[in-house]
């Protein structure tokens, strides 16, 4: 019971500190990674280590960037059915 107790406290005390809302924010980013970094280690340090107090230009920035990819994908795959369509003809 008492080392229930402590866990719980403990568990608590992280929510309360923001600090598992911080772990689960960076092992979702790490998840949506699309190449997985060769050390998963080092890509939770560098993310904590960057997680001082958001700059509302730099989460622009983030979102912009987010978005270019998108379109990034979009026009490769345009170009390659374009591609495809050009040797049929």
């Amino acid at each position: 019971q008492a080392a229930d107790s402590k866990r719980e406290q403990f568990r608590r005390y992280l929510e309360k500190s923001g600090v598992l809302d911080t772990l689960t924010k960076v092992l979702v980013a790490l998840y949506e990674e699309p190449e997985k970094p060769n050390s998963a280690l080092d890509f939770l340090k560098h993310h904590l280590g960057a997680s001082a107090p958001e700059n509302p230009e730099l989460e622009a920035l983030r979102l912009e960037v987010a978005e270019m990819k998108e379109k990034y994908e979009a026009v490769l795959e345009e170009n390659k059915k374009l591609k495809t369509q050009v040797k049929t003809y």
